[in-house]
């Protein structure tokens, strides 16, 4: 990651002085370097999800057509031919071209000469030209990598207009070898570039300063929709695109539940608030978990399982570090939960003596993993293997969940590796019992 001036080039991200053109330039450089000669690369936009009736949910560029044209634009492809060696790269853009009746409805969109500003990419056509092109170098080359992105842990096949084209280009194509460009673009995008670590830390800093605004207006009485609005409102006005992931707002029993998302629970004098949250910022993704007491004071049990969640974090996070894997890591968080575990009163030694390997105890009170690696998806794809570079960003979050005490504690910040470790992220985000204490207590 080199210190360069990034304010002398026209394509800049305003509110963080990045350089988007630039940043994925040097993307596509890496990929070039990395694709074999007499190869062709074929990527597409997302589509427009329908939502009902006429309706669309809000637009989401694929991560990794990001990640290569910094463009948010759907029916969009990018088409890249390398043939002998670096010197023979040919980089070719797609978009849909705005009419006046679009625009009157739509708005403007990037016309071709500004989209070939925006991307650094010189060949720009409208997306009516993309088969005739990939068929025409087809006749030429034989190897052709499809950007196939997977859809983590979903059960439903979704059958999009890029599922759809590539089908068609195999059925055309029988005598062609068809690879899967995702996992090689994965593996590039572990390792940060200087710019992607600035729009990080901007989503960062949104998230930090949203939640010490939050703090002092959280009491008894409120509804987590209310506690998840807010969010939303101080995401926006901050410039921040949105959330990074569907947020959780768990007061009580709720926090018990993983992936808690309906968030229309009420928050209870005695009961502990869990929130994991993170604004995203140019399609980068931040990822924050915190656990706050309703009424503002932790109650005695709720301190002890607090400090024992913040002593696993602080220990967790001092073993991620260059050379060592994300499954390492968690074997020996294991070891630091069951400790704690005995320690307060969940299990005994005896009873870890005589317990069952395939159900040991101490999945009934962390069952998660406790790290991730994130970028321009809050769950990153890479292998949790794979030993730790300095450059990768990931997150560090441990938790405790006693359903008998309907009691949720997790603990989560985002951690960038260095060369001698880690630097935290969110080091400025409250954490301690003290100072969380202090901030809710300044009520509005």
């Amino acid at each position: 990651m080199k210190n360069e001036d990034f304010t002398s080039v026209n394509h800049l991200n305003e509110k963080c002085n990045i350089n988007i053109t630039q940043l994925v330039t040097k993307n596509r450089e890496k990929l070039y370097a990395e694709l074999p000669d007499h190869s062709i690369v074929a990527l597409l936009a997302n589509d427009e999800m329908p939502r009902n009736g006429d309706q669309f949910f809000p637009y989401r560029q694929s991560s990794d057509f990001y990640y290569l044209t910094g463009l948010n634009e759907p029916k969009s492809a990018l088409l890249i031919r390398k043939g002998n060696g670096m010197k023979d790269i040919e980089t070719f853009l797609f978009l849909r071209e705005a009419d006046q009746k679009f625009e009157t409805w739509n708005g403007s969109i990037p016309g071709l000469n500004e989209a070939a500003e925006l991307t650094g990419i010189e060949e720009v056509y409208p997306i009516e030209e993309f088969q005739s092109l990939f068929t025409s170098f087809a006749k030429e080359i034989s190897t052709v990598f499809f950007d196939e992105e997977m859809h983590m842990d979903t059960l439903v096949c979704l059958i999009s207009n890029r599922e759809n084209t590539f089908a068609r280009l195999k059925y055309k194509h029988p005598n062609h070898h068809f690879n899967n460009l995702h996992p090689l673009i994965c593996r590039l995008r572990m390792v940060k570039e200087m710019e992607e670590m600035s729009l990080i830390r901007k989503a960062i800093s949104i998230t930090n300063s949203t939640f010490r605004e939050l703090l002092p207006k959280v009491k008894p009485g409120m509804s987590e929709n209310e506690i998840e609005a807010y969010l939303t409102y101080a995401f926006t006005l901050k410039g921040a695109s949105g959330h990074a992931f569907a947020p959780i707002v768990a007061a009580g029993i709720n926090a018990c539940t993983l992936h808690y998302t309906k968030n229309n629970g009420r928050c209870s004098e005695d009961e502990l608030l869990l929130m994991d949250f993170g604004a995203e910022y140019s399609n980068y993704a931040s990822d924050c978990s915190r656990t706050l007491p309703v009424n503002g004071k932790f109650s005695p049990r709720q301190r002890q399982l607090y400090k024992a969640t913040l002593g696993v974090f602080m220990q967790a996070k001092q073993l991620l570090k260059p050379g060592i894997s994300i499954n390492e890591v968690q074997k020996e968080v294991i070891r630091l939960w069951e400790r704690e575990h005995v320690n307060l009163g969940l299990y005994s030694l005896a009873e870890m003596k005589k317990q069952d390997p395939e159900n040991p105890l101490f999945f009934n009170y962390f069952m998660h993993g406790v790290s991730h690696f994130m970028g321009l998806d809050v769950h990153d794809p890479g292998s949790r293997d794979l030993k730790l570079q300095p450059g990768m960003v990931l997150t560090c979050e441990p938790g405790i969940y006693i359903r008998e005490e309907a009691t949720g504690i997790r603990l989560e910040n985002n951690l960038l590796i260095t060369d001698d470790g880690n630097t935290d992220l969110m080091e400025e985000m409250p954490l301690e019992i003290e100072e969380i204490e202090q901030i809710m207590n300044q009520r509005v």
